[in-house]
């Protein structure tokens, strides 16, 4: 992410066709029938055709979950009736975490003539973003992880990115910890961590962190841990965000000889989460008292049960799919957004202008207590510098405790102002 170097030119009002715009249903209502026969299109309106891309199989981060989420919701859809009579139809695409990978999946939803990118994950946004900017097709729900979800006009992010999760990591260690080592990688994209880190431990009234770089791909990091720890000292802790990586990161900090200092460790979401606590022992593993940042409610937030169900049902014990991950979790809210746009649009025809003209315009998305209420207008954008599509910058401090991911602090926290 390089969102500090790089302004977005908003694009110009453009005048539009009015349109009644709707609000979003969410929440224990999504599992409601839409009063049509399941498996049926409630008659002659056109199919939607969306696609969700993630790297899968790759030497760096994988989330398998996204595209996988993508299909079971698309399943659920389709058996209560489509989205407001509409069958979804969901394209997916291996990224491969790679340039081409990424103009590759961008070129084909051109291609199949997709309506939007909904719920997906790309380090690459100039390669996939030009071809979706020159075909009109707007990216809904990113996983935020580039500069480009928070500057193209054709973006419409529902969380605040790596970059909020870095700063609220900064604001949660600052509580926390005497001094932090900060642990990520020697990327063009890990050259932005340290700053947005560093913003919230200076509102904490803490120091700049230690940045350590670490190869993206290593096997192991003992040297990288060993001088983690050495700068961390006493009273402080060691954060890593490494990606699919940080686990490897982890272990091999774990195996370093005890040297009787106190220091915890930390990450954000999607580096570490439940399923990597469960692996490496629990309450009783390395990650017991690690705090952690993540954008939504813990995963045992009673809000999480809609989509705890459609998994549950359609997606037929697919083992890509983690309920507690923040891919798969942020495909579900893309795909919950998509869902009060098509619902918005009173049409046998979705298009991508359509879609666009309706976010533009103001349509509002109940997430059902996952993220506040999204809203994509001029005004609902705070104008955060380098980062000015960003509507939701809540973030939600959890630490580990007896092995479960619990919230630290109760609701979420902006971190909007931090960044600013």
């Amino acid at each position: 992410m390089t969102g500090w170097r790089r302004f977005s030119s908003i694009r110009p009002f453009e005048a539009r066709t009015a349109r009644t715009l709707c609000t979003a249903v969410a929440g224990a209502s999504l599992l409601v029938g839409c009063g049509v026969l399941p498996g049926t299109s409630g008659g002659s309106k056109d199919p939607v055709t969306v696609m969700t891309w993630a790297p899968v199989g790759s030497n760096a981060t994988n989330l398998p979950g996204m595209p996988a989420m993508a299909k079971a919701y698309a399943r659920w859809a389709n058996a209560s009736g489509g989205i407001n009579g509409h069958d979804l139809r969901v394209l997916t695409c291996n990224e491969r975490n790679s340039s081409a990978g990424a103009a590759d999946c961008a070129r084909r939803a051109v291609k199949e003539k997709a309506v939007a990118v909904v719920g997906s994950y790309s380090q690459h946004g100039r390669e996939f973003m030009a071809p979706l900017e020159a075909a009109s097709i707007p990216y809904l729900g990113g996983y935020g992880i580039t500069e480009e979800e928070f500057n193209s006009y054709l973006s419409y992010p529902v969380n605040g990115g790596q970059a909020t999760l870095l700063a609220g990591n900064g604001r949660q260690l600052a509580r926390n910890c005497d001094r932090t080592a900060m642990v990520r990688p020697d990327t063009i994209t890990g050259d932005d961590f340290p700053d947005l880190l560093d913003s919230g431990l200076a509102q904490g009234r803490r120091g700049p962190a230690v940045d350590i770089r670490a190869a993206e791909d290593a096997s192991d990091y003992t040297r990288t841990a060993t001088r983690a720890r050495e700068q961390a000292r006493s009273g402080g802790c060691v954060t890593a965000v490494l990606g699919d990586r940080t686990e490897t990161f982890f272990d091999s900090y774990r195996r370093l000889p005890d040297d009787g200092r106190d220091i915890r460790v930390s990450s954000v979401l999607g580096n570490i989460g439940q399923a990597l606590v469960n692996r490496t022992g629990g309450r009783s593993g390395p990650f017991e008292g690690a705090y952690l940042t993540g954008w939504y409610p813990v995963a045992s937030d009673p809000a999480w049960q809609p989509m705890r169900k459609v998994i549950d049902t359609y997606a037929f014990g697919d083992n890509d799919i983690d309920a507690t991950d923040p891919g798969t979790q942020t495909t579900w809210i893309a795909y919950t957004a998509l869902r009060a746009v098509i619902g918005a649009i009173d049409d046998g025809e979705i298009t991508p202008g359509k879609i666009t003209d309706t976010l533009d315009r103001g349509v509002k998305v109940d997430t059902g207590g996952l993220t506040p209420t999204l809203r994509w207008r001029y005004e609902d954008m705070p104008g955060v510098p380098g980062f000015p599509r960003i509507v939701n910058g809540d973030v939600t401090f959890q630490v580990v405790r007896e092995g479960r991911l619990v919230a630290e602090k109760k609701g979420f926290v902006d971190v909007g102002h931090t960044l600013s």
